[in-house]
């Protein structure tokens, strides 16, 4: 019988941990200041049903917004996807939306997307995959990154 792979999940490091990192990010963005595209991302717990919340990179590529986990399979990641529905918070500004995850063969776009947006900041989470990479590396990355397609609630 052959062994399933535990999906991958990078910590965040010390240092973010120290520095608070994610809550300096999400206390500016709750107060309306946009950092490159992020968003607090709020969705119920799936165990707890509380909501949960953590600061997001939101990516719009041809009009369509997507969510990246560049980290792996995350707690927001398991959550959304029990959920399948959440909203993203800047400033006053709130936007409920659901979420479709997409399949590993539509990822490679959205995530050389991503990595061209933010690179400087989650490259490092991608295993010497950048934006330039062939499709090909994009495609065999794509199963460790989750991305969902979200859009507004019917």
């Amino acid at each position: 019988m052959a062994a399933t792979a535990t999906p991958r999940y990078l910590r965040p490091g010390p240092v973010v941990r120290f520095l608070r990192l994610d809550a300096i990010v999400a206390f500016l963005v709750r107060r309306g200041i946009g950092v490159w595209g992020a968003r607090v991302l709020t969705v119920r717990g799936r165990t707890s049903g509380e909501p949960r919340t953590t600061p997001v990179n939101l990516l719009v590529l041809d009009g369509v917004q997507y969510l990246v986990a560049p980290r792996g399979h995350t707690q927001w990641v398991r959550n959304l996807r029990a959920a399948g529905e959440g909203s993203l918070r800047v400033g006053k500004h709130v936007q409920p939306f659901v979420a479709e995850e997409l399949p590993t063969p539509a990822k490679p776009p959205i995530l050389r997307a991503y990595l061209t947006r933010w690179s400087f900041e989650t490259g490092a989470f991608f295993n010497g995959i950048t934006a330039k990479s062939p499709d090909a590396d994009l495609l065999a990355a794509a199963p460790d990154c989750p991305v969902f397609r979200i859009s507004t609630p019917a």
